[in-house]
């Protein structure tokens, strides 16, 4: 199999590797297969690729997305950053615990988190690029954030950003998250590890 696991975490998270072909010429990689996404329980449509470029010290989340939910396979093209998934999950026994691990151009891992985590990272290297495969279109107005230095959380982040932007400075705590209604969007089921 060309995609492995390497990790499940959170009852949600999974971190896959590819295998890598190597020679003089260079190298070769799968990226995606639908079929050996679907046989580990993983989504195998995308409806929005997204890439970002970061430079060194930028944190972008924690953000998700309820309406449509939006799950998101995220992997490093270029540069190395640290990628987090917080559980937002109602009736979850891992409810605002979170995930983290380094991905990289070189270590090529991939990071798998459903609609019902929120999304960050924080670029390590100058240049970071993100690639984003996403299981829904992106909606202004069903998305939001938890902040990044949510002491409930209590991220544990290699080193301490220097920007971030304003909308991310502002965003709710969990425990405001977990007050409003739309929080009833993510409960727990205990399923697949892609649900």
């Amino acid at each position: 199999m060309p995609l492995k696991i390497e990790s499940v975490d959170l009852h949600g998270v999974v971190v896959l590797v590819p295998e890598v072909y190597q020679d003089e010429r260079g190298y070769f990689l799968e990226v995606f297969r639908a079929d050996q996404l679907g046989e580990v329980g993983l989504p195998t449509t995308f409806v929005q690729e997204n890439q970002s470029y970061s430079r060194k010290g930028v944190l972008r989340g924690l953000h998700f997305q309820w309406d449509p939910p939006m799950g998101k396979l995220m992997r490093v093209t270029r540069g190395k950053a640290f990628t987090v998934a917080v559980d937002l999950r109602l009736g979850s026994p891992t409810l605002g615990k979170w995930f983290g691990t380094e991905a990289s151009a070189e270590n090529r891992r991939s990071v798998w988190a459903s609609a019902s985590f929120a999304r960050g990272f924080l670029a390590l290297t100058e240049g970071v690029e993100v690639q984003y495969l996403c299981t829904g279109v992106y909606n202004s107005e069903a998305e939001s954030g938890i902040r990044w230095d949510d002491p409930d959380i209590g991220i544990e982040w290699p080193e301490r950003p220097s920007l971030i932007s304003e909308k991310d400075r502002q965003a709710q705590t969990l425990k405001e998250w977990i007050q409003s209604p739309q929080a009833t969007y993510f409960r727990y089921a205990r399923q697949a590890v892609g649900v």
